[in-house]
């Protein structure tokens, strides 16, 4: 590893601290493909201060007025618009996607997760029952105490205080851990939780692989609840990790995402919107379109539409604005994606656009870019419908009537999202009630309201995040019964 100039540190107890070990990862400009920063290989020292640090804090932070955690959320939140340009720059080198998108939807998602959970502090409420002849019954949700928030590579901020700020909203006390590969913005954020104001052991970022720092945090004794986003092989190692301690845990995981297109939608619509489901953030979003599946009389039409439409998703350098797609986040994941190609090649897949790897010039000649690309010719048990690939790749399949597109739609072991198009609400309504997954979009994708659900089903995932459901995660129910006068 060669040196950097640019160290990134946890932030443990109010303040920036190298691992214990002094030993330090790599981290990678996926633009480039050269180390740009080394980040802090922590281990369960590390893991033991932070957790340290969060459960002494909590004595307070528990008890904190809702009103003063919503203000500093909400100082956060600021903070955070202050320095917009700055975290946009350092999320779009972290993870190569492009500048604008960064500007456009990850930081200001960030924002709007700290302020929607500001607001939700303040009108979070203990519940009360009455006249069953049973009492009079207060239900109390109570912060569980230190959690710990394990958030992904591919929306580092957005999902880091998806998960922060319910937790912190709630009364706990955080440790989170970003992963090693886009440490950047978490570290920003930790400068900027004290400059808000947040007391030391509030909010703490320890940093490092999930082999070491991951296991450590999630296996240690003090962490009252895991809320973890990734992929689903790790999740279930996470479970298995925490299940005999029976710690809380949330883990939203992969999707292998069905968008269909009916004969009778708004094919232009359908399609322009298809290949920005498929391909925003380089396709490395859970939520992303994977499997494109289109009624067989309208087949021709669509697939014509989508490959004239590939025009607008050719790679470029994430730094210039006006770019729209941008470099893979590692080189092994840019190794794993091109693997697919030959997989597809091998299984009797016809590749239509892109399916090869894209030398830039300047400095982005070393850079992992991958060309967008539909293939299509596989059926529902190709490797490629099934396995979540989580790059910019997408298959084509013909369905001959709704219950054909179910079929198709449902032949997965994910569950997490759908998208339908159709002109019909009989058939939305239809589709939508026997998709087996946790989110159903009709003529629309990507369209969120903060205070919905949000989760999966089969290996999606278990439990949800968002609104009520994120504060009840991070509470325990204790009920409290007055007897009836005599």
């Amino acid at each position: 590893m060669s040196a950097s100039d640019l160290l990134i540190d946890n932030w443990i107890d109010g303040q920036s601290r190298p691992a214990l070990s002094g030993e330090r990862l790599a981290v990678h400009e996926p633009a480039t493909g050269k180390i740009y920063a080394e980040v802090a290989d922590s281990a369960a020292a590390d893991v033991a201060l932070a957790v340290d640090a969060a459960t002494r804090a909590f004595a307070q932070w528990s008890q904190t007025p809702s009103g003063e955690r919503a203000r500093l959320l909400e100082a956060l939140a600021a903070l955070i618009e202050r320095d917009h340009e700055a975290l946009a720059q350092a999320e779009s080198r972290d993870t190569g996607k492009p500048i604008d998108l960064a500007r456009r939807v990850d930081i200001p998602r960030a924002v709007a997760n700290l302020r929607f959970f500001a607001a939700a502090a303040t009108q979070f409420a203990s519940e009360a029952h009455h006249g069953a002849g049973a009492g009079f019954n207060v239900t109390l949700r109570q912060p569980l105490g230190a959690v710990a928030c394990i958030s992904p590579w591919n929306l580092p901020l957005y999902l880091l205080t998806w998960k922060i700020a319910p937790a912190l909203a709630a009364g706990n006390t955080v440790i989170a851990k970003p992963s090693e590969i886009t440490p950047r913005s978490a570290a920003l954020l930790g400068e900027l939780s004290r400059e808000a104001g947040f007391a030391p052991g509030v909010l703490n970022l320890v940093q490092g692989s999930g082999d070491r720092a991951g296991q450590a945090l999630v296996e240690h004794p003090q962490v009252k609840a895991i809320s973890f986003t990734g992929s689903t092989a790790t999740g279930r190692r996470i479970a298995a990790a925490a299940a005999p301690r029976l710690a809380k845990l949330s883990l939203e995981l992969g999707g292998k995402n069905p968008y269909l297109i009916f004969a009778d939608a708004d094919l232009e619509r359908a399609a322009d919107t298809a290949l920005a489901a498929a391909f925003t953030n380089q396709g490395q979003i859970c939520l992303c379109a994977s499997r494109i599946l289109i009624e067989a009389r309208a087949y021709a039409a669509v697939r014509e539409k989508l490959i004239a439409g590939m025009a607008d998703w050719q790679p470029a350098d994430p730094a210039l604005a006006g770019t729209r797609f941008g470099a893979l986040v590692s080189g092994a994941h840019y190794d794993k994606v091109l693997a697919y190609f030959d997989r597809a090649r091998a299984e009797g897949g016809r590749i239509v656009a892109g399916g090869h790897a894209l030398a830039l010039a300047g400095r982005n000649k070393d850079g992992w870019f991958v060309a967008p690309t539909l293939i299509e010719n596989l059926g529902p048990d190709s490797a490629l419908n099934r396995e979540e690939i989580f790059g910019p790749v997408a298959t084509l399949q013909p369905f001959d009537n709704l219950d054909h597109a179910l079929r198709l739609a449902n032949a997965s072991d994910y569950g997490l999202a759908g998208s339908v198009w159709t002109g019909s609400l009989a058939v939305a309504q239809n589709v939508a009630a026997r998709l087996e997954c946790g989110i159903v979009w009709i003529n629309t994708w990507m369209t969120r309201d903060l205070r919905t659900p949000f989760g999966g089903s089969k290996q999606s995932g278990l439990g949800r995040e968002g609104g009520l459901e994120a504060m009840r995660f991070f509470t325990e129910t204790r009920n409290i019964c007055l007897a009836d006068p005599p």
